[in-house]
């Protein structure tokens, strides 16, 4: 079993819809417009949301982001037959560890 956490579109981009809890936490960017300019900013928040398991970054066309419906964030679990087995709510009130769990433990 491998956990990863995948960075799709930036939720509040600075030049789109940026937030204050972004500004506080120095967390600001505008939206990417290229691939080196999302690998930078994903670099950016694993570092700084101190993220310990592997990231993947999605492609500037949002390729993952549209397939899984990811965005602003979700908690998905994929079998081994490559097929969703769970996909959460929206985070990150949408996420129950129960429920994933449950899941987890089915497979």
């Amino acid at each position: 079993m491998a956990f990863y956490a995948v960075y799709i579109e930036e939720a509040h981009p600075s030049d789109i819809w940026q937030m204050q809890s972004n500004i506080r936490d120095g967390v600001v960017f505008a939206n990417p417009r290229t691939d080196g300019e999302r690998f930078n900013a994903a670099e950016s928040c694993v570092r700084k949301m101190g993220i310990r398991f592997p990231a993947l970054i999605d492609g500037i066309d949002n390729t993952v982001e549209r397939l899984y419906t990811g965005w602003p964030d979700r908690l998905l679990l994929i079998g081994r037959d490559g097929r969703v087995v769970y996909k959460s709510e929206p985070g990150p009130f949408g996420f129950h560890p129960a429920q994933l769990e449950g899941a987890l433990a089915r497979l």
